[in-house]
């Protein structure tokens, strides 16, 4: 298999240093740069296919490089790496494009973690079948079982469901859901997703009131976990 290549996009030398050694020993060819001008360059000539991303950069910083990424069309994860805890700060890198964050002062672990998780996803399409806990949601007949027997999901629920397998381990704000479940119906609100998961959530967890898969992401939005890794003990691969 060809080495996959991790693109780290930091200002902050220790920082740099350190995930440069981790994701190396992890096997990962790792490129790095001090700036966002920089950044920009060797994301559009080396495509990567993951890039960690400082927010606070000399040059164009990285709300400017993730909106710059996307624009080029290049769709490998970013994971955003800030200093900055702000709910509208998160949800405007999220909106840019960035697939996830973590906020200094970080668990290494956690984001190799999480980033062997989206290097993962990458390698393969999503099948028509996927399995998560004792549910396995058909995605050709849009039809969700568990275990024997076929969970009666709305519409609404069933686009819910869909859209979180389609962005396993993705932080993703209330507005990326609306746009994406509800599309164009603008009579929705804020709200209108946090009834949809709760009813989602319902019949999909088995304590509802402690998520397992449906996990909220506190002044920013949900994650889907099938499993997260980082619980579990697992490492990269």
């Amino acid at each position: 298999m060809k080495q996959e290549t991790v693109l780290i996009i930091e200002d902050d030398p220790s920082i740099l240093f350190g995930l440069r050694d981790t994701f190396e020993r992890a096997g990962y060819q790792v490129r790095t740069a001090v700036d966002g001008t920089l950044g920009l360059q060797l994301a559009l000539s080396i495509r990567p296919n993951l890039i960690l991303l400082d927010l606070m950069l000399p040059g164009q910083n990285g709300y400017q490089l993730c909106q710059s990424i996307r624009a080029a069309e290049l769709d490998m994860p970013i994971i955003m790496i800030t200093a900055l805890g702000q709910e509208e700060q998160i949800i405007r890198g999220l909106n840019l494009g960035a697939d996830d964050y973590m906020t200094k002062p970080f668990s290494i672990q956690e984001l190799m973690a999480r980033a062997s998780r989206f290097l993962q996803r990458r390698r393969k399409n999503l099948p028509d079948l996927v399995e998560f806990g004792e549910f396995e949601l058909d995605r050709g007949s849009k039809r969700l079982r568990h275990k024997n027997s076929w969970v009666d999901l709305t519409p609404k629920e069933y686009g819910l469901l869909d859209y979180f397998i389609r962005n396993i381990g993705r932080a993703v704000t209330r507005n990326q859901i609306l746009t994406a479940v509800w599309g164009d119906d603008f009579i929705v609100t804020d709200r209108s997703v946090d009834r949809a998961i709760t009813t989602l959530r319902a019949k999909i967890e088995p304590n509802p009131h402690r998520p397992r898969f449906v996990q909220t992401v506190p002044q920013i939005g949900y994650r889907f976990e099938i499993c997260p890794p980082w619980k579990e003990g697992l490492t990269p691969t």
